[in-house]
C-alpha cells in the first residue's frame, strides 16, 4: 500500500485527497478556503481534515504532492513580485516581440551589450560595467532579476556571468533563460524568464506554508510539486523554477479527470475561483504542448499539458458595462473576494453597502472593497504613494475602494498594488449570484443581496438601469459566465481539431448566434439560423461544476459528466503523478568539417558528425538523469529522441544542418 497525500491550492479553495496509489482508491478527502493572507492556514485545515476523515497512521504516508493554480492565476491576473529584466545582446526591437513590452508593463528593463551568435561564438564581450549600473539603478525597487541573452541556448556563458554578478551585488533570486528552455526564440525565452522571476516569491510562500503544516501534523515524508505537464518536482528544485508550475493545477486536474471519469476521449473543463482550464483527453491522457504553455494570452516556453486557461471562475470580478447601450456585464479575468464571503468574516461591510444604497446616485465604485495580502507588512520597494495606500489598507481592512482611493492617480496606484499581489478586490461575483438564486448558500446571503442591488442600479450608456431586480442581475451574471464559458470551450475544441485559435470568440456572427440560442430569441421573419454543438463528452470539474456546467452543456448540446470526487480532482491528480525531466542538446555545423555540440557548460567541437552525435546523446542522457534525480525520481527509465535535419544534394550525398537530441528521464517519486 503506497499512500500519497495530494494537495491542490487554488485561488478560492485548497483541496486534499489521500490516495492509495497501488489500489487506485481515494481513501479520504477534504476542502478548505484558501487563505491568501496566510496560505498555511488553508493548507493546514485541508490536510488536517483529510487525515481526520481517514483515521489511519500518519507514518504510513510516504509522500505529500502539491499542485497549485497560484502561478497560473498570477499570470492570468498579471500579478507577482517586482522583477527587473536584463536583456543581453538583443536588438532595440526585442520588446516589440512576443508581447514582451506588454508583459513587462512598468517594470524596469535594461539592454546590455554581449550575447552570442548562432554558432555559439560571442558577438562581443559582456558589458559588466553596464550591468553594474543597471543593478544600482533598481536596488531596493525589485525582488528578483530575469536574465536573457542572445542565443543563450547555443552558449549560456553571458547569462551565467550576469547571474553571478547580480547575486554578488544584491543577493536576490536570478532567473536565467537557458535554465528554463533549450529552444530558440529570444523574445519568448525572455518572457518566460520574466514570468519565472515574478513567481519565485509566490511559490516560496506556498512551499513554506505547506512545510510548516506538515511539521505541525507530524508528517516527515518528502514534499513534491506538480509541474505543468503533470509530472513531479522535488520541492527544492521547484523553488528555482516556479514557471514550470504554470498549469500545475490544471495538469493535476486532468490527471484526476482521467483517473476518476474513466473516459478515453473528452473535453475537460475545470472551473475554479479564478480560471477555467480547458483541455482535451485523447487516449485517456492529456496532450502535451511542446511549443510552450499558453496562459492568459502569453505563449511561454514551458512544456506543459495542452491546456487553455481563461479568466472565468466562480469568483471572477463582475462589472457593469457603462459604455454599452443595452444592459451588459463584463466578467473576469481578475479574481475578487465575493461579497458574501467577505461579510462572513467581516460583517461590518454590510452597513457600508447599505449607506451606498441610500445615496441617490449610483457611484462607479459602489460595492467594491479592498483587502491587503501583505503578511510581512508594507514592502520597502514601493514608491511613496503606493506605500501610503498599502499602509492605509493594512490599517483598515477591509476598506471601501471609494474611501481608499479618492483620485484617478490613487486608483492607478491601487491597481498596481493589486497587480503586484499586495491587494485584492472584493466585489459582486458569480458566487454571490449563486447565493441569490439558491444554488450555493455557504456564505452571507444579505451581503450578496446588497451587492446585487448596487450592481443592478448601475447605468448603461443610454441612462437605463442594468437590471430591475436582484434576481435579474444574478441570472444575468450567471448567463454571462455560461456564455463566455461556452465560447471558450468551442474555441478550444475547434483549435484542437486544427482550426484557428479563438475562431468563435473573434467572430461577432458566431458569438451573437450563441447568445441568441441562450436567450431563446425567435424571429418570425428569420430565414436561417446557425447552431454550434460540442460533440465530445464534457467532463466538468471543480467545486462549482455541478452548479454552473449543466447550463453550459445544455447551451452546447453536450453530454455532461461530473465524476465522483470531481471537487478535489486536482488533489487526486497530484497524488497520482510521476517524475519526468526532458533535456535537449543541439548539434550544428558552423563550417565545413566542424560539428558543434551546444552543452549547458560550453561548446565542444568535433570533426566527425557521428562523434558529435554520440557526445550529444551521452550529455542529454546524463543531464536528464541528473535532473530527474534532483527532481526526486527513483527507478528511472531513459528514452532518446533524435531529429536530424539534412538537405539532399544528390542521391548519395546530403548536407547536414543540425540535430536535436532529446533525452526523457521518467521515474517514481523517491
Amino acid at each position: 500500500m503506497a499512500l500519497i497525500l495530494g494537495l491542490d491550492t487554488g485561488g478560492t479553495f485548497t483541496d486534499a485527497a489521500l490516495l492509495d496509489s497501488d489500489a487506485r482508491e481515494v481513501l479520504a478527502h477534504a476542502k478548505s478556503l484558501t487563505t491568501r493572507y496566510d496560505l498555511s492556514v488553508g493548507v493546514g485545515a485541508a490536510m488536517a481534515a483529510t487525515l481526520q476523515n481517514w483515521g489511519g497512521q500518519k507514518a504510513h504516508i510516504s509522500l505529500v504532492s502539491l499542485s497549485t493554480t497560484l502561478a497560473t492565476n498570477a499570470v492570468v491576473e498579471s500579478v507577482g513580485g517586482a522583477a527587473c529584466l536584463i536583456l543581453i545582446g538583443f536588438d532595440d526591437q526585442i520588446l516589440t516581440r512576443a508581447g514582451l513590452a506588454e508583459a513587462l508593463g512598468s517594470e524596469p528593463s535594461f539592454a546590455i551589450k554581449g550575447g552570442h551568435r548562432p554558432d555559439g561564438r560571442p558577438q562581443t564581450g559582456l558589458d559588466k560595467p553596464g550591468l553594474i549600473r543597471a543593478i544600482e539603478a533598481v536596488k531596493g525597487r525589485v525582488t528578483s532579476f530575469a536574465v536573457a541573452s542572445h542565443f543563450a541556448t547555443r552558449n549560456p556563458e553571458h547569462e551565467r556571468e550576469a547571474r553571478d554578478i547580480i547575486i554578488a551585488e544584491t543577493g536576490l533570486p536570478v532567473s536565467c533563460s537557458f535554465e528554463l528552455s533549450s529552444s530558440l526564440g529570444g523574445p519568448r525565452r525572455a518572457l518566460t524568464t520574466l514570468l519565472n522571476a515574478r513567481l519565485i516569491s509566490l511559490l516560496d510562500r506556498l512551499v513554506k506554508a505547506t512545510e510548516k503544516q506538515m511539521a505541525s501534523l507530524g508528517l516527515s515524508c518528502p514534499l513534491m510539486v506538480v509541474k505543468g505537464d503533470g509530472s513531479l518536482l522535488h520541492v527544492d528544485y521547484a523553488r528555482t523554477r516556479p514557471v514550470e508550475t504554470i498549469l500545475s493545477g490544471p495538469a493535476a486536474s486532468l490527471a484526476g479527470a482521467a483517473f476518476l471519469a474513466d473516459q478515453k476521449a473528452a473535453l475537460v473543463a475545470d472551473i475554479g475561483g479564478t480560471t477555467t482550464d480547458i483541455a482535451r483527453l485523447q487516449g485517456g491522457a492529456a496532450l502535451l504542448s511542446h511549443e510552450g504553455a499558453h496562459v492568459g494570452g502569453w505563449r511561454t516556453m514551458v512544456e506543459a499539458a495542452h491546456i487553455r486557461t481563461r479568466g472565468l471562475g466562480g469568483d471572477s470580478e463582475i462589472r457593469a458595462d457603462n459604455r454599452a447601450m443595452q444592459p451588459s456585464l463584463h466578467i473576469g479575468p481578475r479574481r475578487a473576494i465575493p461579497l458574501s464571503l467577505l461579510a462572513t468574516d467581516h460583517p461590518e461591510i454590510k452597513p457600508v453597502l447599505v449607506r451606498q444604497l441610500e445615496q441617490p446616485i449610483a457611484q462607479p465604485h459602489d460595492g467594491r472593497f479592498v483587502m491587503p495580502l501583505m503578511p510581512d507588512g508594507v514592502p520597502t520597494w514601493l514608491n511613496r504613494s503606493e506605500a501610503k495606500l498599502a499602509a492605509k489598507a493594512l490599517e483598515k481592512a477591509p476598506i471601501a475602494l471609494a474611501e481608499l482611493a479618492t483620485t484617478q492617480v490613487a486608483l492607478g496606484a491601487v491597481d498596481r498594488l493589486v497587480r503586484r499581489g499586495l491587494l485584492i478586490f472584493a466585489c459582486f461575483t458569480p458566487t454571490d449570484a449563486s447565493h441569490i438564486l439558491g444554488r450555493f448558500t455557504e456564505f452571507d446571503d444579505e451581503a450578496a443581496n446588497l451587492g446585487a442591488q448596487l450592481l443592478a442600479r448601475q447605468k448603461t450608456a443610454a441612462g437605463d438601469k442594468i437590471a430591475e431586480t436582484v434576481v435579474d442581475i444574478a441570472q444575468m451574471s450567471l448567463d454571462t459566465l455560461s456564455l463566455q464559458s461556452a465560447i471558450s470551450l468551442l474555441d478550444a475544441a475547434f483549435a484542437e481539431q486544427g482550426e484557428a485559435e479563438n475562431i468563435v470568440s473573434t467572430s461577432n456572427f458566431l458569438t451573437s448566434s450563441l447568445k441568441q440560442h441562450q436567450q431563446n430569441k425567435t424571429h418570425n421573419n428569420r430565414a436561417a439560423r446557425a447552431s454550434l454543438t460540442l460533440e465530445l463528452p464534457l467532463i466538468a470539474l471543480g467545486a462549482s461544476a455541478a452548479a454552473y456546467y449543466p447550463d453550459i452543456a445544455k447551451l452546447l448540446g453536450a453530454e455532461i459528466i461530473v465524476p465522483p470526487f470531481s471537487e478535489v480532482a486536482g488533489a487526486v491528480g497530484a497524488a497520482a503523478g510521476s517524475v519526468r525531466q526532458r533535456v535537449m542538446i543541439l548539434v550544428t555545423q558552423p563550417k565545413d568539417g566542424v560539428f558543434r555540440v551546444h552543452l549547458p557548460d560550453g561548446l565542444e567541437d568535433k570533426t566527425v558528425l557521428e562523434e558529435a552525435l554520440d557526445r550529444a546523446r551521452e550529455a542529454a542522457k546524463s543531464l536528464a538523469k541528473a535532473r530527474a534525480e534532483a527532481a526526486g525520481a527513483k527507478q528511472l527509465s531513459l528514452t532518446l529522441e533524435e531529429k536530424i535535419d539534412k538537405i539532399a544534394l544528390t542521391e548519395e550525398k546530403s548536407l547536414f544542418l543540425q540535430a536535436a537530441i532529446t533525452a526523457d528521464a521518467a521515474g517514481t517519486p523517491s
